[in-house]
């Protein structure tokens, strides 16, 4: 947080009911050091789960942890605008950094790398270098270099096998030195003999458990040291050292020298100076082209920032993308198509459950989907949590299937796992009372369809059993016979069904009367209050529920850190959600030869009369 107040004009716009700021130019970006952070939209985003590209994300993260936060986002626009003559270039929607808006006084190893790219493209100075065209630069230097670095004479005395012969000569050349340097040192002085080779206490000590091995030789000389001593090739030599040596001699010695048993000074110095042509040849291979490989890495980086920088900053310091929808934010990672809809508000999830728990406060309904594809690599899987904010959810279950597309325009087959049940419009709070009371009425009769058919079978197969065994036996007593009916027993029985049916049928009356008693033009009004009387409540919650619908706490349970109550209210949500339409100028045949028949149109009329003169006798008669 900055304790100055900026001189910088800020423009800001509303949405998602709050204030955003607006960052349209170079000068906006620069300046979003001094913007108050208590207005940035979010103060911290994940390196990944987002549409962004990876390499400047992590050229931004500059910890290395894994989040960028707004000191780091700061630090980077900073670190290019340190290095633009022309700042504007980073709100201009530029592929890459042109060479003209380059600094050269504040990084001249950089300009010259920018320089040499546009001289070896043949472009104008204010055309941009893309991060491609840096890479590709680069690369081509270095295999024009490699290839004149080949088409070089070099020496090879041992024609083909040179390469393996030098190998094996690089492999012992240190030891190899060593033992005739002390060999010279023995010659110097007769007393230096004794402590050049190792001891008995060494001997003892690499003797000692556990179990001796040859690589706790390398350290000891390659052979016994004295005055004027060749090396022997075979015999006495080091066991750590002696398969070297060996191809030493195989490779290099013997082609070139002979077969030797030993080998002086004088024709060690002799090969080595056979093949220093070659290593000096090996050694001038290019690793690196003419510019320095940090200038080039520098210019990449600028590049990617003039590029990045202000979509990044657009997703973050505000949801400009987000809430203007004249582009996916970089957290949407794609859409759901499911239950004729298209899910837009699509992020991707780690573990569903963990999300989940904190994500059910955005107050969205959400479905979580294992989405699974077989590309190249085999078969991917990810999981997605898709807001719906459109529509009902009638149909949303959990083993449902749909097809997602993700931000490269891939396809996956989704698979509902999980739903977070929230309101998702109005229309399905005004309907939701009424299918809930169908629902229950439905199961009910289905529960007792289901009673009803499993006591008659209960009784024909215990009437059938009773007759099995009447005829096995038939001089079986009588069956002792009923006892009379208690009247008495069913008096408060038959008391409260009556009191019941009283209290229901005045009820009844009550509202009929009153309803007759309405004149004609107040019964579409009467109708009206009655609804709101039934979903008014539903419709209500739900509202509520509605208007406060966050996008914080889905964002926060992937590791953002949103810094507003980012709302989604209604109309905005809504167009987050497609629902299936017809497309304009369609034909489309009303004619369905698999239709239900409809019953004739005065059926309900009639219907109506005769529900009406029911209620009316019925009020008649309780009265």
């Amino acid at each position: 947080m900055n304790p100055f107040v900026s001189s910088h004009s800020w423009r800001f716009f509303r949405a998602g009911g709050f204030d955003q700021v607006r960052l349209d130019s170079g000068a906006d970006l620069l300046a979003i050091g001094d913007l108050d952070q208590k207005l940035w939209v979010a103060l911290s985003c994940p390196t990944r789960g987002i549409a962004f590209d990876e390499e400047t994300l992590r050229l931004i993260d500059s910890d290395g942890d894994g989040h960028i936060r707004a000191p780091e986002l700061i630090a980077a626009v900073a670190w290019a605008g340190q290095r633009l003559s022309r700042t504007e270039v980073l709100g201009q929607d530029l592929p890459g950094v042109p060479l003209d808006a380059i600094r050269e006084e504040a990084d001249s190893a950089l300009y010259q790398a920018a320089r040499a790219i546009v001289a070896d493209l043949g472009r104008p100075e204010d055309q941009p270098i893309g991060v491609e065209e840096i890479a590709a630069a680069e690369t081509r230097w270095l295999e024009a270099a490699e290839g004149a670095w080949r088409e070089a004479a070099v020496s090879s005395p041992l024609g083909e096998a040179t390469a393996v012969a030098h190998e094996a000569l690089e492999a012992v050349r240190g030891k190899i030195d060593d033992y005739f340097l002390r060999c010279r040192l023995a010659a110097f002085d007769d007393c230096a003999g004794a402590a050049l080779n190792a001891d008995e206490a060494t001997y003892r000590t690499l003797s000692a458990p556990p179990l001796l091995a040859a690589d706790t030789l390398a350290g000891l000389p390659l052979a016994r040291i004295e005055a004027g001593r060749a090396l022997p090739l075979d015999i006495g030599l080091n066991p750590a050292w002696a398969e070297p040596v060996k191809t030493l001699n195989q490779m290099l010695l013997t082609p070139l020298l002979g077969a030797l048993d030993g080998l002086s000074e004088a024709q060690w110095t002799a090969a080595k100076e056979a093949l220093a042509p070659y290593g000096q040849w090996l050694a001038a291979r290019p690793g690196e082209v003419g510019v320095a490989a940090s200038a080039l890495a520098d210019l990449e980086r600028l590049a990617r920032y003039v590029r990045d920088l202000m979509p990044l900053a657009n997703n973050f310091v505000a949801f400009r993308d987000f809430y203007t929808r004249r582009g996916k934010a970089v957290f949407q990672c794609g859409t759901l198509y499911l239950d004729g809809r298209a899910a837009e508000l699509c992020v991707t999830v780690a573990d569903p459950v963990r999300h989940g728990a904190l994500a059910t406060l955005s107050r969205m309904c959400l479905v979580y989907c294992d989405c699974v594809r077989r590309g190249e690599a085999g078969e991917e899987k990810t999981t997605i949590a898709a807001a719906f904010t459109a529509g009902d959810a009638d149909q949303l279950l959990a083993g449902r299937n749909g097809v997602f597309y993700d931000r490269k325009g891939r396809d996956w087959d989704a698979t509902i796992t999980r739903i977070v049940d929230h309101p998702i419009s109005l229309r399905q709070a005004f309907w939701s009372p009424y299918r809930r009371l169908s629902r229950f009425i439905s199961e009910q009769v289905q529960k007792m369809a289901a009673s009803r058919a499993g006591a008659a079978e209960a009784r024909m197969a215990a009437a059938a059993l009773e007759m099995g065994q009447r005829a096995a036996s038939p001089q079986a007593a009588p069956a002792a016979p009923s006892p009379p009916f208690d009247v008495g027993k069913f008096a408060g029985i038959f008391a409260a069904i009556g009191l019941a049916v009283g209290a229901l049928g005045t009820a009844i009356a009550a509202t009929v009367t009153g309803l007759l008693n309405l004149k004609a033009w107040q019964w579409p009004f009467a109708l009206m209050a009655l609804l709101l009387i039934v979903s008014g409540p539903a419709m209500v919650i739900a509202w509520f529920k509605l208007r406060s619908r966050n996008l914080g706490p889905l964002l926060d349970a992937n590791g953002w850190a949103v810094n507003a109550r980012a709302r989604i209210n209604i109309p905005f949500g809504t167009s987050l959600t497609g629902l299936a339409q017809l497309p304009p100028g369609a034909e489309r045949a009303l004619t369905d030869p698999y239709a239900d028949k409809s019953a004739p149109w005065w059926l309900y009329p009639l219907l109506l009369l005769v529900a009406v003169g029911c209620l009316y006798a019925i009020a008649e008669l309780v009265t």
